[in-house]
């Protein structure tokens, strides 16, 4: 008998949460006030075999470079109907303190697997990443707060948002001239993003739709290039 184990990673992003394989976890991002010792987000596994859940967080950049975060608990087993509480703390860091600081929070769930005699096994792990955004302590609004901040100019076939706001604001949807740009993200504080241009559109009104701090999608915004 063999057992083999695959290991998919992927990360899934709805709406009311993050769900993976029978594991949900309570949230889409995880805004980390600076004023408190701590944050936490639930993980809850509705399904009646374990998981060995393991997480961990790093720099957007993805290198060697550590981040300033702890998880606790970083590796543990979570039963079938039972859930947990995964407590985010600073570890040091020298962080500004008049803009946002964003990280990459990662939690892979493991499903217990059960040897049978004469068959093979594929166990599948599933790693999900949410957006831990450090925001400093005294930093007043909010991303929907500022959405109507941001600046929209075309740079050759890209259209080109540059955001003054001391915020990450990610978006869900973007129009130019009525038509819908295709992979949106957000876009950093104090920077410039840019996206591909609808093909056919040249330049017109733009309309914007971003996510706000619980996952919520805001009403669209409107401006022009």
């Amino acid at each position: 008998m063999k057992i083999f184990t695959g290991s998919l990673l992927a990360a899934l992003l709805v709406t009311s949460g993050m769900t993976h394989a029978g594991v949900v976890i309570g949230g889409t991002r995880l805004i980390y006030d600076g004023g408190k010792k701590e944050s936490s987000l639930s993980v809850k596994n509705p399904d009646t075999v374990p998981y060995l859940i393991q997480t961990w967080v790093e720099t957007t950049g993805g290198g060697a470079e550590k981040a300033p975060f702890m998880v606790t608990p970083p590796l543990f087993r979570l039963d079938g109907q039972q859930e947990n509480v995964l407590r985010v703390v600073r570890a040091g860091g020298n962080l500004p303190n008049d803009r946002e600081s964003l990280y990459w929070m990662n939690i892979k769930a493991i499903p217990a697997g059960e040897a049978k005699e004469n068959q093979n096994t594929l166990q599948i792990a599933i790693k999900s990443r949410i957006k831990l955004i450090y925001r400093p302590q005294g930093l007043k609004g909010s991303p929907e707060d500022m959405a109507d901040k941001l600046k929209w100019q075309r740079s050759g076939d890209q259209v080109q948002v540059s955001n003054p706001t001391p915020f990450y604001i990610s978006f869900m949807e973007i129009t130019v001239a009525g038509k819908q740009v295709k992979n949106v993200t957000y876009v950093a504080p104090g920077s410039t993003a840019s996206f591909a241009m609808p093909a056919g559109v040249s330049g017109g009104s733009v309309g914007w739709k971003v996510i706000s701090d619980y996952g919520a999608v805001g009403p669209e915004h409107k401006g022009s290039m």
